[in-house]
């Protein structure tokens, strides 16, 4: 039986990906005046989310999960079609869209009692979460049935992780993300944190005095922890994740490509723009990567 991929707006895939793959995005939504609340590509660009961070740099914006309804209205087009659903969002510490989707799935399941809606924690976010998504859309065009791709999903979700910096610490502490105490001494430093996502969690894993420097650190961070492993890039899938500067990211991915390739044989790098729901925690300027294992390695 055929089933379809849906995901939440932090999966940062942008219009076009979900476009030739099938995958339906539910999107988030932010606002910057605490009132009016727009969604997501749909209404308001991730460029324009960036421009008015970067034009108002005190003001900060605040994002809002998809509601149950807006997850009922995703689901049902498929459910009545009689197909079944695999649905990733976004880890559960971080936000509650889980739960808007999961009640939806419960409200279908009184209607479409013949439908499998297998809602899933992914314990990722942003360009990770893409990764974990386009990984599950592999496995759908490969072939894997409904339960297959479930397992595969579970077996790879818990190898990913985010190795990132940000510009400053301002909109981590705003936004509830690092303790202030920290923040405010590094703030004054001006030092630029190093920060790694692992199952569904944030973590310091180190401090730099310079962009340039950070940046540097994080390439070294990705080498020590395939090291750790004893594992290969070449099972991974690796993305870069950037904010505003688009040129930046080029240039960490040509360096970041140049490392793996000393020690493995990665050809290319994606590059993802962060979207609005990370983007309200990290502020105009994050840079770094996603890596998750292949479903096949």
């Amino acid at each position: 039986m055929a089933y379809q991929i849906i995901t939440d707006g932090s999966c940062d895939l942008g219009q076009e990906i979900p476009q030739k793959t099938g995958i339906k995005v539910v999107p988030f939504y932010v606002t910057f005046d605490g009132e009016n609340y727009k969604k997501e590509i749909e209404q308001i660009s991730v460029r324009e989310f960036y421009q008015e961070m970067v034009d108002h740099p005190k003001q900060f914006p605040k994002s809002s999960l998809p509601s149950v309804q807006d997850y009922v209205e995703a689901f049902t087009p498929y459910a009545k079609e009689g197909m079944d659903i695999i649905c990733l969002c976004i880890t559960v510490k971080f936000s509650g869209s889980y739960n808007s989707a999961k009640t939806a799935a419960d409200l279908l399941a009184e209607e479409c009692p013949n439908v499998r809606i297998q809602v899933v924690d992914t314990m990722v976010n942003t360009v990770l979460q893409g990764l974990l998504v386009l990984e599950a859309a592999r496995m759908q065009q490969e072939g894997l049935s409904f339960e297959e791709t479930l397992a595969g999903i579970e077996r790879i979700k818990s190898t990913g992780r985010i190795i990132f910096t940000v510009g400053n610490y301002e909109y981590l502490i705003h936004g509830g993300r690092i303790g202030k105490v920290m923040g405010s001494a590094a703030s004054t430093l001006g030092i630029k944190p190093l920060i790694m996502l692992r199952e569904g969690e944030i973590f310091p894993i180190g401090i730099s005095r310079s962009r340039k420097k950070a940046m540097k650190r994080l390439i070294e961070q990705t080498k020590e922890h395939f090291s750790k492993l004893e594992e290969s890039p070449d099972d991974y899938q690796v993305a870069v994740g950037y904010g505003y500067d688009y040129e930046e990211a080029v240039e960490f991915r040509g360096e970041l490509l140049s490392s793996l390739q000393t020690y493995s044989n990665i050809e290319k790098i994606d590059i993802f723009q962060i979207g609005a729901t990370i983007g309200v925690h990290t502020g105009p300027y994050p840079i770094g990567l996603g890596l998750i294992r292949k479903y096949d390695r």
